[in-house]
């Protein structure tokens, strides 16, 4: 007993613990450094929602989209849906993984992932063209695993690399150094390598990222302006008035005149016959050997046509929740 009659604290090894704010500040940031993984996944339950039922959507259409196809070419229904369903499932599984990872971590991959896909982008440029391809050099063959994109890990890249060193420089980007350059020299080398290939839709739609990036970065408007506006001129001047990329001004040429190209004109026969409420699953018409690469780029106009108006109008409206949902995350 003491004086004032308060009782002593307990002794022990509970007693003996050091409170959190009182640890060496060292250990802490050993402790911090190397905790790449959280316990708990930060998986935000609705947009897991909105992706799953997408996910199984898609699945079903391409199955639908493509069991013609996928038999005359390959004798099998399944050949497409087997392999889309794989990739589903390692993709469902990295997203977990993924969930688990500390993402102030992610910095530490940015430069060693650019140079990869720098690598990758230099590589599949050598590789020989897949067979109606076209002869542009945009796909690494994996064997049994089908074929992958680099310009993909070039796109994850540069992102990872442009967020890492606007939070670097935010209150510099406004300096050319600083705000202006860096991103420009990056950015021109990848647009360079994927024009090699050539790909200008991977190169128009990593520069639009590029930009929105940057502009929320806080860069002046006018490096904006000069810097993207001599990109945007330069994609230009190698689109209209070079060979190697004429395939780009027929695509051009059928954008304006839609009817003047086989497959967008049956592309639009199909989300026609669709009508309100579409065909019904499975009952296209289209998709017998009429529309090319219906499993692919056009398989919206597939989904049009058996499930209509409406079930496209569906599926819009999921795709926008989900973005919504990533905004609000993200804020």
């Amino acid at each position: 007993m003491t004086n004032s009659g308060t009782r002593r604290p307990a002794a022990g090894r509970a007693a003996r613990r050091t409170p959190p704010e009182a640890r060496p500040a060292g250990r802490e940031r050993v402790r911090k450094k190397f905790r790449v993984f959280s316990i708990r996944s930060g998986m935000d339950l609705p947009f897991l929602f909105l992706v799953l039922v997408l996910l199984v959507i898609g699945l079903v259409m391409m199955f639908s989209a493509s069991y013609a196809y996928a038999y005359y070419h390959f004798g099998n229904s399944y050949y497409f849906i087997i392999r889309q369903a794989l990739f589903a499932v390692i993709g469902v599984g990295v997203m977990i993984f993924i969930s688990y990872f500390d993402y102030h971590h992610l910095h530490k991959f940015a430069v060693p992932l650019l140079l990869l896909s720098f690598a990758l982008l230099v590589l599949v440029r050598f590789m020989p063209p897949p067979s109606g391809a076209g002869g542009v050099h945009r796909w690494i063959n994996l064997g049994p695993l089908g074929q992958f994109q680099p310009s993909e890990i070039a796109k994850f890249a540069v992102v990872l690399v442009f967020a890492h060193l606007i939070s670097l420089n935010f209150s510099r980007m406004g300096t050319f150094r600083y705000g202006v350059l860096p991103y420009m020299l990056i950015l021109g080398a990848t647009d360079a390598l994927l024009l090699w290939e050539p790909h200008i839709s991977a190169t128009v739609i990593l520069t639009l990222i590029a930009c929105v990036l940057l502009f929320i970065g806080g860069i002046k408007l006018r490096w904006f302006g000069v810097a993207f506006g001599a990109i945007g001129a330069g994609v230009a001047y190698l689109v209209l008035f070079t060979d190697d990329f004429s395939y780009a001004n027929e695509r051009l040429a059928g954008w304006l005149d839609p009817l003047s190209t086989w497959q967008t004109r049956q592309s639009l026969y199909a989300i026609g016959s669709g009508g309100l409420l579409g065909l019904g699953l499975g009952q296209s018409r289209q998709k017998y050997l009429y529309l090319p690469e219906p499993q692919n780029d056009f398989i919206f106009a597939i989904v049009c046509e058996e499930l209509g108006f409406i079930g496209a109008l569906i599926i819009i409206i999921l795709f926008a929740m989900l973005v919504w949902r990533g905004i609000s995350i993200s804020l």
